[in-house]
């Protein structure tokens, strides 16, 4: 499980430095679906921006107790869970809307 778990995380870490890195090349992409749609847009950019910010933070302070207790991990790990999910979800549904949806002209 200790093996599964930090492969995972350093996956994450992999996939955060070759994302920060393109992005960083190609700016940004605006956003070219309609209007009635912009706010939910960017209330989702705004909630995954701030939460990606937390994620590797919380995983790192995930892992650590995992080394010392279980007893301290899982509860940590529970909190953390959703977050992750939520900045995989919401990343996917940004490239959605950005790259496939509404591809700007």
């Amino acid at each position: 499980l200790r093996a599964r778990m930090l492969a995972a995380f350093a996956a994450s870490m992999l996939f955060l430095a070759s994302s920060l890195a393109y992005h960083a090349h190609a700016g940004s992409v605006r956003f070219a679906g309609p209007g009635a749609l912009w706010p939910l847009s960017v209330g989702i950019l705004v909630t995954r921006t701030l939460l990606a910010a937390a994620v590797p933070v919380l995983a790192g302070v995930t892992l650590a107790p995992e080394r010392r207790a279980r007893a301290r991990h899982v509860p940590i790990a529970n909190g953390t869970l959703p977050v992750w999910l939520d900045v995989s979800v919401t990343g996917v549904i940004v490239y959605l809307m950005l790259y496939q949806l509404f591809r700007a002209a």
